[in-house]
């Protein structure tokens, strides 16, 4: 039998909300129609019941009875393994997800996720370094935007891999960095128009702001920078 639950933080400062990778594994599990409990875990205060589930002190993480697992590929991975829906379970479609999902992991994101950094912080002065980061993830999304020019989602039907893949562009479009590249914006507007979506980003938004009353910000502990609030809220 499932038993599914999911570990957030209790909150997180206003800017990363909408974008802490919960978020994937919320959209996954409303696609999968799969019943789920969200958990929460203190954003300023990641002790040794923290580390034990994530090593890294971010989230989320995902128990299914007494298997814990951290990191959202992995969390995804495990989730189509419980549905046919987001993995097919023949050899050549559940390669062809795979590729895509460590894709979007290693391809794509590790482009994107320092390019998103510098842009939440305000760093895209005419560095060398700014020049460096904008060029390896134009080159990426160039070599991304004839694949999906040509089809609807990655590998055949919507899977585990288009869940993580729009996930990571959309912290491009909210920089207008899909301008210049009409199917990754297509692609993206149509993966956060599926309803899973806007449940699972809804519910996140609900989730933080619900604590936003009873939040006392220690300068400690909530740190005002914009790159470290990120860094330190997604995995």
């Amino acid at each position: 039998m499932v038993d599914l639950t999911l570990t957030t933080f209790d909150w997180v400062p206003v800017l990363p909300r909408g974008f802490v990778r919960d978020l994937r594994v919320r959209w996954a599990l409303e696609e999968a129609g799969l019943p789920y409990r969200v958990a929460s875990t203190p954003f300023g205060d990641r002790g040794a019941g923290h580390l034990a589930h994530q090593p890294f002190g971010q989230v989320p993480w995902l128990t299914d009875g007494d298997l814990s697992i951290f990191e959202s590929g992995a969390i995804l991975l495990h989730i189509g393994e419980l549905s046919a829906t987001l993995l097919p379970g023949d050899p050549r479609g559940r390669a062809a997800v795979v590729e895509w999902l460590f894709a979007a992991l290693n391809s794509v994101e590790m482009a994107s996720l320092p390019w998103g950094l510098l842009h939440f912080a305000g760093e895209t002065d005419d560095t060398p370094a700014w020049r460096r980061f904008d060029d390896f993830l134009k080159l990426r999304l160039t070599r991304l935007e004839p694949v999906l020019a040509d089809r609807d989602w990655l590998a055949g039907d919507f899977s585990i891999a288009d869940v993580v893949m729009a996930d990571v562009l959309r912290l491009v479009d909210r920089f207008d960095g899909l301008a210049r590249h009409p199917a990754c914006s297509d692609y993206v507007a149509r993966a956060t128009a599926r309803p899973a979506f806007v449940k699972a980003h809804a519910d996140q938004m609900a989730h933080f702001a619900a604590a936003d009353e009873g939040v006392m910000q220690p300068s400690n502990s909530r740190s005002t920078d914009a790159s470290a609030n990120l860094r330190g809220t997604v995995r």
